[in-house]
């Protein structure tokens, strides 16, 4: 039978089967389901584990022998086998059909496998298995699933994150699941349980290292150039997500966009101000930008942060951090300043 792996709870209340087969190449996820098949092998009493990794046809002998031979300490025994290859060969296949063909009622035998291509999953050895067991195939999660992934998984730790939190932790860690888990836990760490949002998430990247994403937007919108190029420098230096520094970027440029439209249509600072969204902390920032630059420069930078947004995604060639210097600069000098080039430090 094949399961779930995030049905594997509801099948394992249903009764414990003689053999179960996890395969696939994603290792948090083949970690956990494993972790989970092995406590509840203890729950049940299965007290003896034996662990065998079949490399060579001796290490089948080993399986047969761990099937047949009584254990002197536990009435119930567990075995895990190991296939690194996801392939067993000859002399594996066999072993595993006649396995599944008579399983020894004290011995629960869990498999973990690679990732099987299609000749492993059609099979026979594997076709014995999934008629007497429960087979369990793990995948990647895809970007698309990302944030709904780290949603349930926040929520085990009492945390409910908004759609921007969780669209920046996922943009941090895609394609590296193990790291999404620690992101996690680590927020849970940081904060209580209850609403995170995305500011809490950029002050806890903040938090691991020298300089603060959270800093960047303000000297920026300050005009004070030096700082902003020092920090976005600090920042490429230790590593730091360039997709965070975007975030951080693009909220300031779109408001700025927004409200120079609605001054320009003849809209009060305030008013403007109010139906941008711009909280009361910053828009005395946001008010120096836009005495420096008119309707026409904050669209020029709203462009620029699309270019950016591709950069960051791969889909056009460039280096994103002298893509960020120049849009830094554009924004921290005047309108009549020469703002083509990268800030010179001082």
């Amino acid at each position: 039978m094949k399961v779930y792996p995030d049905k594997l709870d509801q099948a394992l209340g249903r009764g414990t089967a003689p053999i179960y087969l996890v395969h696939g190449d994603e290792p948090l996820q083949l970690d956990e389901v494993g972790d989970r098949l092995r406590r509840h092998a203890r729950d049940e009493g299965y007290e003896e584990r034996t662990v065998i990794v079949a490399n060579e046809d001796a290490d089948w002998a080993r399986l047969r022998a761990a099937g047949d031979t009584m254990s002197l300490f536990a009435e119930r025994r567990l075995v895990e086998l190991r296939l690194p290859t996801g392939k067993p060969g000859r002399a594996g296949a066999e072993a595993l059909k006649a396995w599944a063909s008579a399983p020894p009622t004290d011995v629960l035998l869990l498999i973990r496998s690679a990732k099987l291509d299609r000749g492993g999953s059609s099979s026979a050895w594997f076709k014995a298995i999934d008629k007497i067991g429960v087979t369990i195939a793990v995948w990647p999660v895809e970007a698309s699933r990302l944030p709904a992934w780290l949603k349930d998984r926040l929520a085990r730790h009492g945390l409910v994150a908004t759609p921007e939190a969780l669209s920046l932790i996922a943009d941090r860690v895609e394609g590296n699941l193990l790291a999404a888990a620690q992101e996690a836990e680590r927020l849970a760490l940081l904060y209580p349980s209850g609403s995170l949002d995305a500011d809490q998430v950029l002050a806890a990247v903040a938090d691991s290292s020298r300089f603060s994403i959270a800093d960047i937007a303000p000297a920026v919108m300050r005009g004070d150039v030096t700082r902003a190029v020092r920090i976005l420098r600090g920042l490429a230096d230790t590593g730091e997500a360039p997709v965070l520094v975007l975030w951080a970027l693009s909220q300031e440029v779109r408001a700025g966009t927004r409200v120079a439209e609605a001054l320009a249509a003849g809209a009060g600072m305030d008013a403007a101000m109010k139906g941008a969204g711009v909280w009361a902390s910053r828009q005395a920032d946001l008010k120096l930008a836009l005495a420096r630059h008119d309707v026409g420069a904050w669209l020029g930078s709203l462009a620029d942060i699309s270019h950016l947004d591709r950069l960051t995604k791969g889909q056009e060639p460039g280096d994103v951090w002298i893509a960020f210097e120049r849009l830094c600069v554009a924004i921290a000098e005047s309108a009549s300043s020469t703002c083509a080039r990268p800030h010179a430090l001082v």
